[in-house]
Parts: C-alpha cells; sequence; structure tokens
C-alpha cells in the first residue's frame, strides 16, 4: 500500500510538472523570442508569418542572444512610454476609485438590512456576468452625455463602478461575525468606526484580491479602448504591439515581456489574497 501510495504521489506530482510547463510555455517562449535575433527569428517563425517556407522550428535557447530588442523598445521607442504612462493612469485612477465607491458598497451590502437588498445585489450579480459588448452602447451614449469620449475618463468612470469588486469584498465583509460589530456599537462605536477599525482590517483579504484582479483587467484592457479613444496617443500600452512581420518579431516579443513584468510583479505580490478571493466566490449565503 506504501509502495502504490508513494507510486500515486510520483505521478502526481509528474503530472502537475507537465502541467506547470504547459501553462508557463507562452511565457518561455516569448523570453526566449525577445532575446534572439532577426535572422534566428525570420527562420523559426518565416513559414507562419507566410514569409518562407517549410516548417517552423523553436528553441528556448538563443544562438546568439541579444538584448537590441529591449534597447529598441527602452530607448528608441518613446510612443512605448506615452502609452505605458496611459495605462498608469487608467489602472490607478480606477483601483482609487473602486476603492472610493466599491468598498463602502460592499460593506452595505455586507453588514446593514434594508429593503430590496437581495434584489439590488442580484442586479450587481447580473451586470457583473454582462460582457463589454453588451453594455458597449449604453456606456458609450452616457460617455458622450458626459463629454468624456476620447479622454482617459472614458476608461476610467465605468470602471469605477464595476461591480466584480463589490462581489469579492461583500464575501470577505460578510464572513465578519455579527456579535462581533455588535459589541463594537453597544461599546459607543459609530458606525463609521466600526467600518474603518473592525470592517477594513479584517476584509484587507477580500480588498487586496479584487484590486489584484482588477489591476490585471484593467492593465490589458483591449476593447474598451479601441471603443472610446480615437486619439491613438492617449491609447493604453494593451494596445501597442504593431502588426508582426519577421522584421519587428523580436521587438513585439519584447514589448509582450517588458509589459507582463508589472502584471507579474502584482500578481506574486498579491497571489495569496487572490487565491482567498477566489476560495470566498464559492461561499454561499
Amino acid at each position: 500500500m506504501n509502495r502504490r501510495s508513494r507510486i500515486l504521489k510520483i505521478l502526481i506530482k509528474t503530472g502537475l510538472v507537465i502541467l506547470a510547463f504547459v501553462f508557463c510555455y507562452p511565457v518561455l517562449f516569448l523570453l526566449a523570442g525577445s532575446f534572439m535575433g532577426k535572422g534566428e527569428l525570420a527562420e523559426n517563425l518565416g513559414p507562419v508569418l507566410g514569409e518562407a517556407t517549410g516548417y517552423a522550428g523553436w528553441s528556448f535557447l538563443p544562438q546568439n542572444p541579444t538584448l537590441k530588442h529591449y534597447i529598441e523598445v527602452l530607448l528608441d521607442s518613446p510612443e512605448y512610454f506615452v502609452m505605458f504612462w496611459n495605462s498608469i493612469k487608467v489602472v490607478l485612477g480606477t483601483l482609487v476609485g473602486q476603492c472610493i465607491i466599491a468598498i463602502p458598497a460592499a460593506w452595505g451590502f455586507a453588514v446593514f438590512k434594508f429593503k430590496f437588498k437581495k434584489s439590488i445585489f442580484f442586479l450587481y450579480i447580473i451586470l457583473m456576468m454582462m460582457p463589454f459588448q453588451v453594455t458597449m452602447m449604453s456606456n458609450y451614449l452616457v460617455l458622450k452625455q458626459l463629454k468624456l469620449l476620447d479622454t482617459l475618463g472614458s476608461l476610467i468612470l465605468p470602471g469605477i463602478f464595476s461591480t466584480f469588486p463589490v462581489f469579492i469584498m461583500f464575501n470577505f465583509f460578510r464572513g465578519i461575525p455579527p456579535a462581533l460589530l455588535e459589541a463594537a456599537r453597544i461599546d459607543g462605536a459609530r458606525e463609521w468606526d466600526v467600518f474603518l477599525k473592525i470592517g477594513i482590517p479584517l476584509g484587507k483579504s477580500g480588498i487586496i484580491a479584487s484590486l489584484v484582479l482588477e489591476f490585471l483587467e484593467y492593465w490589458n484592457l483591449i476593447e474598451q479602448p479601441m471603443t472610446f479613444l480615437n486619439d491613438k496617443t492617449k491609447w493604453p500600452l494593451s494596445l501597442f504591439l504593431p502588426a508582426i512581420g519577421v522584421e519587428n518579431a523580436g521587438f513585439a516579443f519584447a514589448v509582450s515581456v517588458i509589459t507582463l513584468i508589472p502584471a507579474a510583479l502584482v500578481f506574486f505580490a498579491g497571489h495569496e489574497y487572490l487565491e482567498q478571493g477566489i476560495a470566498s466566490l464559492g461561499i454561499k449565503e
């Protein structure tokens, strides 16, 4: 039995390693391509890009590694930094707005009892499940009336009122024992003090988890800026990549790697809270 359990553990670990490699393969692919020269990229990707015949090939160890593509992105592409700061403005503006709007909203749903509470929260869930294509027209009309089209505000304002962070935080706030809140009120604490001194500290995991998820979401916006922004100088970094050909494939790989770094840093910094946030989705009322 012990031998069978050991063999089973080895098989499970082997399977997990294989799965990990499969999921990491795109990142390894990008890293390898970003260090390859144009000749090697043309040899490997020419058949895929229609500029050569035969079969495509790939190697995770470049024959002649070069930093040329990174230098081209960081030193010879000023438009890259313009779009980088556009993304920073959009993400920070959205996350700050969500802290102001979503946290109190989630606290209100989790703690207070009021008429039509379940109906309103059900409406939140419906809105959360709707894809952008469904709400695109209504968002466009509202932003047009507010004169926010073709500004970064057209990306920030809808994000501030996103229902997803409310849903995540709600599950954490709901887990706070009601007896603890009632004891604080009996001791003379005002509702604002209960929220700031008990709700925020105990719901920190949910708040950080939702902010990590929303950072990843708004760092990679594609459809919204293409719909609401006509001025390409206001586009975020997610729209920077040019049409990829053999001549600029290395440049595109380097851009992808550099763009991935902030998202990866945020993910690894908050992955523990993110796991808790995902787990909270399974909690039922």
